[in-house]
């Protein structure tokens, strides 16, 4: 390839292609473990150096007006067309450039390799952040100091660092300067909360949300307590004695907490909830009375949304929906019941009872259970705890799912013999 060497750069640029030349066509076979090991973590500080040599050249690019040759509005649009990249990933690169042209400690360290392009970034947005009043000999301790700690941590790890790196070169600041800092982000998350979903037209609902952060990480652990590895391996020995498939060992962790998640949809009590039109933040299912009893006929949400009736019978046993049950002519025949949820003294005392999950061979503990009614609330009958058990969720579909037939034995455990 071809490159203009009058500058030394330019010159320093095609030798390094012409090396590359050399070994274009070189076979690794013969490379020993530790040459291969050595020889990557080479190529990642020869990338770096490469970095930072681009970076001035896009911070002179700048200077010489390099956009003018085609009529690009900036470098960064002018340098995602000549090496289509993506203007995203120019716009980060033009953005690295001139954090470097602030923070020289930074970009010498680039210029030696002994800091990553992705390391880099992230100081230098760090440094960015910091008070703009900051003392200069300051800044330049707290830039030394991010830049010994890219030694032995990542990115992800630096970008922590650099929030709390006042603590480490300015302690007299640093408290004030936090608290400043994390009452604006909080102010600014509680305002940027969105929430937005869609129904996918395939019985699926899809959605997007931001969220402060201690909200987020309240719904995580909300979430992973669902999704606990024990619970999981409870489901999943289920899963397997009642199936010829094999079951994978782990689902990947999105649809555990996928499936952690819709559990926990599904057991918000709406009388926590706040109140709409006068009456609690709850999804009316309307059914047949066969249909709720035993058939086959789809139930109706009250936004015309459709489920199946083995579902709407399940969600019964729940405090997550109203049942409205029709009789001829379309006319309710039952619209709820007061006593239709199991009180928590019921629940407790099935606990101690059960010990959990009734179903034979689960070992779901009580706080991962569902409290299930032998006698159908929606066959009119009645919360009793004698006619109540506890069921894992997953047990909790299977007793509700007609290619199911579910026997209860003298020891009070359920048996599952999937429907010929």
């Amino acid at each position: 390839m071809a490159i203009t060497a009058a500058h030394p750069i330019g010159g320093a640029v095609a030798r390094v292609h012409s090396a590359l030349d050399d070994v274009a066509e070189v076979p690794v076979w013969s490379m020993s473990q530790e040459a291969t090991a050595q020889t990557l973590v080479e190529v990642s500080r020869a990338e770096a150096r490469l970095v930072e040599v681009r970076s001035r050249l896009l911070s002179h690019a700048e200077t010489v007006a390099v956009a003018e040759t085609n009529a690009s509005p900036s470098v960064a649009v002018w340098h995602a067309n000549a090496t289509r990249s993506t203007k995203r990933e120019s716009f980060r690169q033009v953005r690295l450039a001139a954090g470097l042209g602030r923070y020289d400690v930074v970009r010498d360290a680039l210029g030696r390799g002994d800091v990553i392009a992705e390391q880099a970034s992230v100081i230098c947005t760090a440094l960015d952040e910091l008070p703009h009043d900051l003392d200069a000999g300051v800044l330049e301790q707290a830039a030394k100091a991010l830049v010994a700690f890219a030694e032995v941590h990542d990115a992800k790890a630096l970008r922590v660092l650099g929030r709390r790196i006042l603590e480490v070169v300015a302690p007299e600041v640093a408290e004030a300067w936090e608290a400043e800092q994390l009452d604006r982000e909080e102010r600014e998350a509680e305002k940027s909360a969105v929430f937005r979903m869609r129904e996918d037209g395939h019985g699926r609902i899809k959605g997007s949300f931001t969220v402060p952060l201690l909200v987020g990480q309240m719904l995580e652990r909300a979430l992973l307590a669902f999704a606990a590895p024990k619970h999981q391996i409870a489901t999943r020995e289920a899963q397997e004695k009642q199936s010829e498939a094999p079951v994978p060992v782990r689902r990947p962790t999105a649809q555990r907490l996928g499936a952690a998640f819709v559990e926990l949809i599904e057991r918000l009590d709406p009388h926590d909830l706040p109140k709409a039109g006068g009456v609690n933040a709850t999804v009316v299912v309307t059914m047949t009375l066969d249909s709720l009893k035993d058939g086959l006929a789809a139930a109706t949400l009250d936004t015309g949304d459709r489920i199946s009736a083995a579902t709407a019978r399940r969600l019964a046993c729940e405090a997550g929906v109203v049942p409205v049950v029709l009789g001829g002519g379309s006319q309710p025949l039952d619209v709820g019941r007061a006593k239709r949820y199991f009180t928590p003294a019921q629940r407790v005392a099935m606990g101690i009872r059960d010990g959990g999950c009734t179903a034979r061979g689960c070992d779901a503990p009580p706080a991962m259970c569902h409290a299930h009614h032998d006698d159908p609330w929606s066959g009119h009958g009645h919360t009793d705890l004698a006619r109540g058990r506890l069921l894992c969720p997953f047990h909790h579909r299977r007793i509700h799912d007609p290619e199911y037939e579910a026997d209860v034995g003298g020891d009070n455990q359920v048996t599952f013999h999937r429907r010929t």
